[in-house]
């Protein structure tokens, strides 16, 4: 069912969407790529992705669209076929943040494929495939990233960065859009365990399960072994 534009800009947290809050390193840690690299990306150039001021932070939607560049990237997507497709994509939907919308879901497999018939690309047929009866799908890569969004009102408004079995998440509605478990921030919980509290007094204070704690921390990068030993 299609949302109206008024709607979702109707919602309390839209204006968050928009807001700076992620620091660029922040950001090339949760899509697992190098800060210099999404700074690159932003300002290197003709940027893949534009309209950032540097030396800000990034707003959720272009956190997201980080997110998909850095996948791009590691199937092997050419800088220059991403700002392309990007382009292309945008002035399709008329989308300010393509990547991060809910129509790049679900009908920008349609484009993507019009696009490469123009200028064929084999790392784009990796995630784009056509069966015998012409119809288009992703391929499985493409929808294991789709599925670590939650689409809500036509945007990918929840991610899960450490995947769909750890319980972090990122939500522009919950914390200012911290990655957090069970709504409590990640660097939270790594701050209470660096100051020398154990697991257990964790958990009792936050009443949180061991295994929100332990996707927390391993999110926020502690040791494991440290873990084990706490």
């Amino acid at each position: 069912m299609t949302v109206s534009k008024k709607k979702r800009e109707s919602q309390p947290w839209f204006r968050r969407l928009y807001l700076p809050a992620y620091r660029l390193s922040d950001a090339a840690r949760y899509a697992e790529a190098h800060p210099n690299t999404v700074a690159s990306w932003h300002y290197r150039g003709t940027p893949v992705l534009p309209g950032h001021e540097r030396g800000k932070p990034l707003s959720y939607l272009q956190l997201i669209e980080v997110a998909f560049v850095s996948f791009f990237r590691r199937m092997g997507v050419k800088m220059g076929r991403i700002r392309e497709a990007r382009d292309y994509v945008a002035q399709i939907f008329a989308a300010e943040f393509p990547f991060a919308e809910y129509t790049f879901k679900t009908e920008g497999m349609h484009v993507l494929m019009e696009f490469n018939e123009f200028t064929p690309d084999s790392a784009f047929d990796q995630v784009i495939v056509a069966d015998s009866d012409g119809q288009l799908a992703w391929e499985s890569m493409l929808d294991d990233k789709f599925a670590l969004f939650d689409y809500e009102y036509e945007i990918a408004l929840r991610w899960h960065p450490a995947g769909r079995d750890s319980k972090v998440i990122v939500d522009p509605r919950i914390s200012f859009g911290a990655p957090t478990v069970d709504g409590l921030p990640t660097w939270a919980i790594k701050g209470r365990h660096l100051a020398g509290e154990s697991i257990k007094e964790i958990m009792e204070d936050f009443d949180i399960a061991e295994k929100a704690i332990f996707d927390a921390l391993k999110f926020e990068k502690v040791e494991l072994d440290e873990l084990a030993a706490a």
